[in-house]
């Protein structure tokens, strides 16, 4: 699924010098199935027609059938991890006002927590605060998923890692980020922390030759 952002990428990544082109934003969750048969969910994507994303992403969003489609229903999945709380990745937590994933603990930093407002709070972390798991810092949410605090575009910003994939939330929105670590985007919260950390973890993960499955890349996976 993508979406079309009408304000000009130059305007978005200052100092890029992208074309004043429409920028198409694809929206990317992730399933992880270990040996044990255990799932894991990275970020839930824009959610249902009336999701706090509705106001500007293409409602509804596409995981429920995604996750038909590879024969898991909500209920086999025991962890999510969400990279932060924005609502293009936090809204499809909850499904008709409960939890979408009634089984699982919903992963997230205290920071966001801490920083949580409007539509996103009231629609979305009240409906499944009796299945958060809150952490600080960076810690082993699910045998052999780690997540890392990656603060910058939110305060509680992570990534989550398993082996050599990092899924890597917003840490990187753009391609033009890879080749120059210092472009900032205008929706970052703190744009010169989000630029610091973000190089030192894509410098990390280059050296290790990691792969990087990315939320809006047009391509979801690619290795450094």
């Amino acid at each position: 699924m993508g979406a079309a952002i009408r304000r000009p990428p130059a305007e978005l990544f200052a100092g890029s010098g992208l074309p004043d082109e429409p920028w198409v934003l694809h929206f990317h969750c992730y399933l992880i199935r270990d040996a044990a048969d255990r799932l894991t969910l990275v970020d839930t994507g824009i959610g249902a027609a009336d999701s706090p994303a509705s106001s500007w992403a293409p409602v509804p969003g596409t995981l429920a059938g995604e996750l038909a489609a590879a024969g898991v229903t909500p209920a086999e999945i025991g962890t999510v991890v969400l990279t932060h709380l924005h609502s293009d990745h936090a809204s499809g937590a909850v499904a008709d006002g409960r939890p979408m994933f009634g089984n699982a603990r919903y992963v997230v930093q205290k920071a966001d927590l801490d920083a949580a407002q409007g539509p996103v709070l009231d629609d979305v972390i009240t409906v499944i605060k009796a299945q958060l798991h809150v952490v600080e810092g960076d810690a082993e949410v699910a045998p052999g998923v780690h997540v890392r605090h990656t603060p910058g575009h939110t305060p509680g910003h992570q990534i989550a890692r398993v082996g050599d994939l990092a899924m890597t939330g917003d840490l990187v929105l753009h391609p033009v980020q890879l080749d120059d670590p210092g472009i900032r985007y205008v929706y970052d919260d703190d744009q010169e922390a989000a630029a610091r950390i973000r190089a030192e973890v894509l410098a990390e993960l280059r050296a290790e030759r990691a792969i990087l499955a990315t939320a809006h890349f047009s391509e979801p996976f690619l290795r450094l």
